[in-house]
C-alpha cells in the first residue's frame, strides 16, 4: 500500500470533474462545467499564427526561456494592467503563469506556512480551495451577500485568526455564485487587509467577460500598500487549452513566485504565449472580446428567462453581468436528491458542496453554468429542470 504524504493523502478529486466524466455521453445535456463556448474560439486565427510562428520563429517556440514569461507578452500585459491602473510601473512586476490556478498555487507556496489560515468568500471556486489545501493551511469560509464577501464577519474571521497568509477573492461574476462585489464592498475589504496586515489575491478570470452593466474598479487598482495579488488568465478570453495566464503583484513577491515557478514547470510554454501575443497585437482582440460578450448574454439572458418562467418561484436565482455561472437556490429540502433526480434525467449540474471549505455541510444551492451548451440544450436542460423541480416543490 503506498503511503502518500500528510499534503496529498486527504485531498479529493474535484467534484466537477468528477461530473464531466458523466457529460462525455452524447444524450447528456451539461450544465456542470465551466467552458468557453465552442463558437468564442478563435480557431482560424490561431491556426494562421501557429504556421506563421513554425514557419519563421521556430526555434523561439521550442527552445527553453526566462522563468518571467515570453518579454513580448509581458510587456504587452504591464501596458494593458498600466492602463486599467492594476499594475504601478516602479514597484510592480509580472509573471506569466500556466493558467490563473497556477497564480493560487505558487501564491499559496510563497506566503502561506503550514497550518496558517487562508480566508475566501463561502463559497468558492473548488480548484483554488484545493491549491489552498494541497498547503496543509487552514480554510476559513466567510458568507456572501448579493455584494459580496460580508465585510463585518471577514473582519470577525479576521480576529479570530490572526494567522491568516491571505484573503481570497473572485469580485466580478464570481465562480460559482455569479454575483459582482460592489464599489463600496471592495473597498472595504482592502481597508480589512491593511488594518490586519495581509494579503488579498483578486483572482479576476471573468472580467472582460461583462455583458450588461458598468465595470467597477479592480481592488488592485484602489491599492496604496502592495496588499493585492492581481491574477489574470487568457482562458477565457483566448482559449483555455494554452494554459496563458499571468500574476501581478509587488517586485519581491513576483521575485520568490519566480523561484516558485522554476521548481515546478520552469516557465509557461513559450508557444502557447507566442500565439497569445500575436492573437492580441496582431488581431483585433477588442472586437472578439465584444463577440464572446455578445455570445455570452444572449445564453445567460436564455437561460435565466426560461428559469423564471418554469421553474417553482420559491427556487431563486442570481442574476450576473457577466462571466459563465447562474446560482440557483433551493427553499428547503435535499440538494443532494435533487441534483440526483436532475441527473437521472440526463441533464448534469454541480452541488453548491463542490465550492464549500467544508463539503460536509448543507447547502441548499446548485451552480448553473450557460457557456458551454447550445441554446437548444439551454431550453430542453431548463424544461426538464423545471419537470424535476415541480416534482418536488410548489409552482
Amino acid at each position: 500500500m503506498v503511503a502518500f504524504s500528510d499534503r496529498i493523502k486527504t485531498l479529493q478529486p474535484s467534484a466537477i470533474r468528477e461530473i464531466l466524466k458523466f457529460t462525455a455521453y452524447p444524450d447528456v445535456i451539461s450544465f456542470a462545467g465551466g467552458n468557453p463556448a465552442p463558437e468564442a474560439f478563435p480557431v482560424t486565427e490561431v491556426k494562421e499564427i501557429m504556421n506563421d510562428i513554425m514557419e519563421n520563429d521556430p526555434i523561439t517556440a521550442l527552445q527553453y526561456s526566462v522563468s518571467e514569461g515570453y518579454t513580448p507578452l509581458r510587456d504587452w500585459i504591464k501596458d494593458d494592467l498600466a492602463k486599467k491602473g492594476i499594475l504601478k510601473w516602479n514597484e510592480d512586476d509580472v509573471i506569466i503563469t500556466a493558467g490563473a490556478q497556477q497564480v493560487m498555487e505558487m501564491t499559496a507556496k510563497v506566503l502561506c506556512n503550514e497550518g496558517e489560515t487562508i480566508i475566501c468568500e463561502e463559497p468558492s471556486f473548488i480548484g483554488s480551495l484545493n491549491s489552498f489545501r494541497s498547503y496543509n493551511s487552514k480554510l476559513v469560509g466567510v458568507p456572501m451577500d448579493d455584494e459580496g464577501i460580508d465585510a463585518n464577519k471577514l473582519e470577525q474571521a479576521l480576529k479570530d485568526n490572526p494567522r491568516t497568509a491571505f484573503i481570497y477573492l473572485i469580485p466580478n461574476f464570481q465562480n460559482p455564485t455569479g454575483r459582482t462585489m460592489s464599489l463600496e464592498r471592495r473597498k472595504q475589504v482592502l481597508e480589512l487587509a491593511y488594518k490586519y496586515k495581509t494579503h488579498i489575491i483578486e483572482d479576476n478570470p471573468y472580467g472582460d467577460l461583462r455583458f450588461s452593466g458598468e465595470d467597477v474598479p479592480s481592488i488592485r487598482s484602489m491599492d496604496k500598500e502592495g496588499r493585492v495579488i492581481y491574477a489574470g488568465t487568457f482562458s477565457k478570453t483566448v482559449a483555455p487549452g494554452l494554459r496563458v495566464g499571468f500574476m501581478c503583484a509587488e517586485k519581491s513577491l513576483i521575485a520568490k513566485a519566480t523561484v516558485a515557478l522554476q521548481v515546478s514547470t520552469v516557465h509557461t510554454s513559450i508557444l502557447s504565449q507566442m500565439i497569445v501575443h500575436r492573437y492580441v497585437t496582431k488581431y483585433d482582440y477588442n472586437e472578439h472580446l465584444e463577440k464572446i460578450r455578445g455570445i455570452y448574454g444572449k445564453k445567460c439572458d436564455l437561460m435565466l428567462n426560461n428559469l423564471k418562467l418554469k421553474m417553482p418561484q420559491s427556487i431563486t436565482f442570481t442574476e450576473p453581468d457577466g462571466g459563465l455561472f447562474i446560482w440557483g437556490t433551493l427553499p428547503d429540502g435535499d440538494m443532494d436528491y435533487f441534483v440526483k433526480k436532475v441527473i437521472d434525467q440526463k441533464v448534469a449540474i454541480v452541488t453548491g458542496k463542490a465550492f464549500l471549505v467544508d463539503e460536509r455541510k448543507p447547502t441548499l444551492s446548485f451552480r448553473l453554468n450557460y457557456s458551454t451548451p447550445t441554446d437548444e440544450q439551454i431550453l430542453k436542460g431548463v424544461d426538464i429542470l423545471a419537470e424535476v423541480a415541480k416534482t418536488i416543490y410548489k409552482a
